[in-house]
């Protein structure tokens, strides 16, 4: 096994489109288990310009307006007008959920003298390790750092140019199998369209990324 390598991760920021339909769905996923903690939920989100899809098979007795979540999301994210290419008053809304479907129920229904069966399976890569007090690898805690950093810098307006959508890539320099420095970091924000590219950089560099790459 090689103990001296690059190791690259990237994050996506916030208002990446991927990222906002993950939280569309986590916030109604969220809504559901508060009104009802045997809710069951499979709920997905797509966005395109000016829209939102909101689609899935749910099942609980509570009750949750996707419209105004979604929108709500949409808002705390930060695309609030149209000049983002997105915003949360203008988008429309579709709902298409229905309920969990009888063939499914009965697999994943525990009961007495009956195991409980997945819903659904996957194939997941990572572990726990102690390059950080997080227990993350080095290059994707970086990664989702500066990202987090990125949006801190744009809603506080440190940085008024800077606009959600954006990501995030750090290569990581291993040797004898351990970290030892930030071999590359790659930082793409979308912004508004006046700034200069140089103002631009030295900001994210300055602002962002120094303050998180130790």
């Amino acid at each position: 096994m090689l103990k001296d390598y690059v190791f690259t991760s990237e994050s996506v920021n916030e208002g990446h489109p991927d990222k906002v339909c993950d939280q569309i769905s986590d916030a109604i996923l969220d809504g559901f288990l508060a009104a009802d903690p045997d809710s069951r939920v499979a709920c997905e989100a797509l966005i395109k310009t000016g829209l939102v899809v909101i689609a899935g098979e749910i099942t609980s007795r509570g009750r949750v307006e996707f419209g105004e979540v979604a929108k709500e999301v949409i808002r705390d994210i930060g695309y609030v007008s149209p000049v983002t290419g997105f915003s949360c008053d203008t988008c429309a809304i579709v709902s298409a959920i229905e309920r969990q479907s009888l063939d499914i129920s009965p697999g994943v229904t525990a009961g007495d003298g009956k195991e409980q069966g997945a819903g659904d399976q996957g194939m997941m890569f990572g572990f726990a390790c102690d390059e950080t007090k997080e227990y993350m690898p080095f290059a994707i805690y970086t990664a989702h750092r500066i990202g987090q950093r990125l949006a801190e810098a744009r809603k506080s307006n440190l940085l008024p140019f800077l606009r959600p959508d954006g990501k995030c890539q750090v290569s990581v320099e291993y040797r004898d199998g351990s970290p030892v420095r930030a071999h590359t970091v790659v930082v793409s924000s979308q912004h508004t369209p006046d700034v200069p590219n140089g103002t631009l950089k030295e900001a994210i560099v300055e602002e962002v990324v120094k303050k998180v790459v130790p």
